[in-house]
């Protein structure tokens, strides 16, 4: 596991669609994405650009509640969400 625990992310492919997912090693997971059969099928019909988004969770199942949260939201309450976390980056 990663420093950081568990991470809920997402991406955006290089045709502007968001994916969610968890892992607990972003760099393995963007390479699986990008190049690795174990990256998400969602890939596989527009390759990911970059990441827009994430958040640290406690524990697997912590993330796996967010993930679902956040899949439920519609496109634009994603969106907030990521211009929100780049507001508060410094």
């Amino acid at each position: 596991m990663s420093e950081l625990g568990w991470l809920v992310y997402m991406i955006e492919n290089e045709h502007g669609a968001l994916y969610t997912g968890i892992t607990t090693s972003m760099r393995r997971r963007l390479r699986e994405h990008a190049s690795d059969p174990r990256g998400a099928s969602f890939f596989r019909f527009g390759r990911p650009t970059r990441l827009v988004y994430a958040e640290v969770a406690f524990d697997r199942s912590g993330a796996l509640r967010r993930e679902a949260e956040i899949k439920r939201l519609r496109r634009a309450a994603k969106l907030a969400l990521v211009a929100a976390q780049e507001a508060a980056s410094p």
